[in-house]
Parts: structure tokens; sequence; C-alpha cells
């Protein structure tokens, strides 16, 4: 990825605190409705004799993200009776978003619960452990591609080499877009300053002319309210809402109706842990982790999309005007992320290996999103 891609704008000096907003970024998990999450709980071992405690941060900066994570984390020693815990921490309570990867790597966190993009500067396969322009466009695609396609065995393979295990993908919902100025075409992105979350999201919107930068959730908001950037990509209605970016952007721009988003519609996070404490758990105990990312990534993707709903109304009564991205743009990026989508997955073996099984899945009579003529004159190095 380029220096452009990667560098980050300077952090402001001053930001504006509603008392709203800073009760958001020190939400906890009372709103999460976390007797919902909790479920049955595991029968322990009675060999086991005291409680494992894993340190595991999110990427979540607050919101119902936030509190959906730590209201799961609080219900593990409940459900393993008392033999395994999560302490939870949010984006930067132990080290910077950034820094979640060396931090479990090197044992500072016994896990993570990263998008799983940020990666895509030393993993260029984690390009495609995630969703990327013009891909897999809905949950369930990506389901079918990590449980019955390869890609779950894939993904631990990749992570084992950082001496890491995968556990498994986590969904929240699609990324949108708010700016200052409206978005009305592929044409209005040229020239603007404009976040995004690297790799090849960054690369497909400086080909439209955009100049992109890389910043962690934490520091849109204040990004955006100096005017060092006048747009941003990040997630969802609910949390962006909370975020306060309705305070300091007039506009959102999505994709057609039915097609939210575009670049990333299927922004997947993941469980990751740190090897030595993976192997550390018992083969029930390592299994139980297994199943419960499953149930995470179901309650945590609806109460996000739930939450999203209510947010929709609180943006019209803010005065936010959306606006679609029509076909005529979805062909004039497909045009440009094709490209991409091969020079990603040309950087090494591994990357190549991931994209073809999602290839051939969208080139199938399941999907159809990819005919022959599109990728003609490209090739896969595998």
């Amino acid at each position: 990825m380029s220096d452009k891609t990667e560098q980050p704008l300077a952090a402001p000096e001053k930001q504006t605190q509603d008392p709203e907003r800073r009760r958001f970024l020190k939400s906890s998990v009372a709103a999460a409705g976390g007797a919902a999450i909790l479920g049955a709980p595991w029968i322990r071992d009675a060999k086991a004799a005291q409680t494992t405690t894993w340190k595991v941060q999110t990427s979540w900066p607050g919101g119902i993200g936030l509190d959906t994570f730590k209201a799961w984390c609080n219900s593990i020693i409940e459900k393993t009776g008392g033999e395994l815990a999560f302490q939870p921490f949010g984006a930067k309570d132990v080290v910077g978003e950034f820094q979640l990867f060396d931090a479990v790597k090197n044992g500072v966190l016994d896990a993570m619960n990263p998008f799983t993009i940020y990666w895509a500067g030393r993993m260029p396969a984690s390009v495609f452990l995630t969703s990327y322009p013009m891909g897999l466009r809905y949950p369930h695609e990506w389901d079918v591609f990590y449980y019955a396609l390869g890609g779950l065995e894939l993904a631990r393979e990749l992570f084992a080499k950082f001496d890491m295990h995968y556990v498994g993908p986590i969904h929240h919902g699609p990324n949108i877009i708010h700016s200052k100025v409206p978005i009305r075409s592929i044409d209005d992105f040229r020239g603007r300053k404009m976040r995004l979350p690297g790799g090849m999201v960054a690369e497909l919107f400086q080909a439209a002319g955009a100049k992109t930068t890389l910043l962690p959730g934490s520091e849109i908001f204040p990004a955006l309210e100096k005017g060092t950037i006048d747009v941003a990509d990040y997630v969802g209605p609910a949390i962006n809402y909370a975020l306060g970016f309705h305070q300091v952007t007039k506009y959102i721009s999505m994709g057609p109706p039915g097609f939210m988003s575009i670049y990333q519609p299927v922004d997947l996070m993941d469980l990751t842990v740190g090897k030595k404490s993976w192997n550390a758990l018992s083969d029930s105990m390592k299994q139980f982790v297994e199943m419960e990312v499953h149930v995470y990534s179901d309650l945590h993707h609806a109460a996000i999309q739930k939450a999203d709903q209510e947010a929709w109304a609180k943006f019209t009564e803010a005065g936010t005007e959306v606006t679609r991205l029509t076909q005529d743009d979805v062909d004039a990026f497909t045009e440009l992320a094709v490209p991409l989508w091969f020079k990603w997955a040309n950087k090494d073996p591994d990357a190549a290996r991931v994209f073809k099984i999602q290839l051939d899945y969208m080139m199938s009579g399941s999907l159809g999103y990819v005919t022959p003529d599109m990728v003609e004159g490209h090739s896969l190095n595998v």
C-alpha cells in the first residue's frame, strides 16, 4: 500500500465534546441488553482449578457496537461456569487500533475483535477476508465462503504464521459515507479529502480522484470538525450518529437501493486469539469459543441493524440529506475495481488462493456478479 494511503492526518488539537457524545464514547454494557446474550451456561469441568481470563480489545469506540461486545464478553464467565472469562476493552483502552495485531501476537492482549481490513498492509490476503469493492455483497455469501468453501481454514492458516488463531468472522453491516458536500455521482469524489480504511478500498477512491487518508474510527469526528477531511467512510448509521457525524456533515452517500455500500457492503470483524492463549485451552473449551463466535456474530449483527433503523429517523431530524449513486456509477466503480482485485490478489500466493475461491463463487450460477468478459486479460498467480 502506498504511503499516501497509510499515513494518517495529524490529529486536531481541539474538538467539541458535547455531553451526548461523551456518554457514547464511555458507554458500557448497560445499554446492550446483556440478558439476551447470556444464553445457557457452560458446564464447567470439575478439574478446572481457576478462572482463565483473557484480555480482549475491540475496535469499537462506543455505542451499540461496544455495548454489545462488552455484554457478550461479560457473559462468558457464567456460560463456562467460571472456567473462562473475557475482560473487555474498547478502542484504544490498552493499545491503539492499528497496534492490535502486534499486541495479540506479542501477548500484550490475549485476543482482539478488530476490523479485519486493518491488516491489509502487512497481510495482503486480509483484504479478501472481509468485503471489498464490488465483491461478495451479503452476509450469507460470506458465511458460505468461510464455512462451506474453505475460507475459515485458509484464514486460520494465514494467521497461524503470525502465532495467532483466527476463530471466526463477525458480522456488523455495510459502511456508509458522510460528507460536507453532496456526493451524487462518482465524479463528486474527485479532489475530496476522504478518510478510508486503507487497502483496496482506499485505492479504489484514489482511482476515482479522491485524496485519501487512513484514520481509526475514534479520530474521524475531530478530523471532520476541524476540516482536515471533508468526506469520511465509517460503519453504519447508529454508530455514526452516536459519534456525532451529523454535527459536522450534512450528507450521507450510499449505493443504489438494495446496494447500500458498493465498497464495503459486509464489513466483517473477527475474533483472533494469540497462539499461547488459544493452546492453553482444553479441546472442549476451544470448541465452546468457536461456537460462541457464531452466536456473537448473529447477535452483534442484529443489534446493530435494529439500532440502525432507529438512527435513520435521527439523521432526518438533524437535517441530514441522503444521496444515492446510480447504476451507471456502480458500473464505473466496477471498471476501476476489477484491476484492483487482481493487483491485490497477486501481491502474494495466499491472497491469490483466497480470492480464487471468491472469484469462482461470484462467477458461478449462484451469484453471477462477474462474467468472463469482465475479467478478460487478468490472471491469478496461483
